[in-house]
């Protein structure tokens, strides 16, 4: 009867996890360690858009990157002076870990100066990456 219990409880707590988990993937919010991060067309490999850039840090095997890289190249065509990057974080390591990036996608929303203004980990929608860009401009 204690392992029934037991096992109840373990698959409880696991499910509450997925759902905590699956609601936060995706989010674009503020993070307090970007505060003041700027990055520059060097850093980037690419030029930064006029109002707006939208990095994405993507690895090869990464099956919400594909859908993240037409979600962001669809609002980078729809707004104009946006722009869409898109980095290899394999190839790219030392810039992933001086912007604590953890898992891909990670979506950095900057500001016409390159200045971190949201991020995104996990496929994002693009309702929100568009309200994103809003407060970029």
């Amino acid at each position: 009867m204690t392992g029934v219990v037991v096992c109840v409880a373990v698959l409880a707590v696991a499910g509450a996890f997925g759902v905590l988990h699956r609601q936060q993937s995706g989010r674009v919010r503020v993070r307090g360690r970007d505060d003041g991060k700027r990055l520059d067309a060097a850093e980037l490999g690419g030029e930064l858009g006029e109002r707006a850039t939208l990095v994405q840090f993507s690895s090869a095997f990464c099956a919400p990157c594909r859908a993240t890289r037409r979600i962001l190249g669809e609002v980078a065509g729809m707004v104009p002076g946006v722009r869409h990057l898109e980095i290899d974080a394999e190839d790219r390591l030392e810039l992933v870990r001086e912007l604590d990036i953890l898992k891909t996608p990670t979506v950095l929303v900057l500001d016409a100066d390159g200045r971190v203004v949201r991020r995104a980990t996990g496929q994002p929608r693009k309702a929100d990456v568009i309200a994103a860009l809003g407060e970029a401009v």
